[in-house]
């Protein structure tokens, strides 16, 4: 009798099947930089995925004749294009300032309340750690969106007497996330062949034209990027991963 092996991608290393996956990231395109082809093949297997903003990224953008006040609008419908590029449709936003995000008592009631209103059994969320091997990753941003994340994930979210006004005003009941998957960790443990879905993670990339259109290189500078990810995992010559660190939280 042969036993067979869980797929990682559809099941958390505690047995229990993925159906539900939320990602919080700090602006609109991180999640489809570190993790679009994944994301694509989490949707190809029928797994809903949630998107949550923290900022709408009104620091970015690199055209002077475009308004600043035009670009949260712009960058809102960006990754909603992006987002359905690869197979994601609910896509929200908490309108936290972009260039200004910190650990706070609300950021983490904010996330907190998307949890228990999604009820994910995996979360997708930026490293609090800095990778000092790839500091552009490491955006301030970044680093408090992730800190604050797993802060919602544990203890708050789980917590019936945290952030008291999501039950009495809103009903929300706890939900302790099981599986957390971290990208841009300096020390990932899971890697995902993207190879197939890289034209999609790339159209998700285009979609945010106001970060991307400048790029002539964008094609070659991630598939060279998520080569190095794969020949890191041991992977075939001419093979492309995604990393993450993933982490059991129940």
């Amino acid at each position: 009798m042969t036993s067979t092996t869980p797929d990682p991608l559809l099941t958390n290393r505690d047995g229990r099947p993925v159906t539900r996956v939320l990602a919080v990231m700090a602006h609109p395109d991180d999640v489809d930089f570190g993790a679009g082809g994944t994301v694509k093949a989490w949707t190809d297997a029928g797994i809903e995925v949630t998107y949550c903003l923290v900022t709408n990224g009104d620091a970015g953008g690199f055209d002077p004749d475009v308004p600043r006040s035009e670009i949260p609008g712009i960058r809102q419908s960006e990754q909603r294009a992006a987002g359905a590029a690869l197979g994601v449709t609910d896509v929200r936003f908490l309108g936290y300032v972009d260039g200004e995000l910190s650990v706070s008592h609300e950021l983490r009631r904010d996330i907190s309340r998307v949890i228990r209103q999604v009820r994910p059994d995996r979360m997708l969320i930026q490293s609090p750690d800095r990778n000092w091997q790839r500091i552009q990753a490491s955006h301030p941003d970044h680093l408090a969106a992730g800190d604050a994340a797993i802060q919602a994930v544990y203890p708050d979210a789980r917590n019936p007497f945290a952030h008291p006004s999501l039950l009495q005003d809103e009903g929300l009941e706890e939900w302790a996330v099981p599986e957390v998957w971290v990208l841009a960790s300096p020390t990932p443990n899971q890697f995902v062949d993207v190879t197939d879905n890289f034209a999609a993670k790339i159209a998700a990339l285009r979609a945010h034209a106001s970060q991307t259109s400048h790029m002539d290189d964008l094609e070659a500078r991630i598939r060279e990027w998520t080569g190095r990810q794969a020949q890191q995992a041991g992977l075939p010559e001419g093979r492309l991963a995604e990393a993450f660190m993933v982490v059991s939280t129940a």
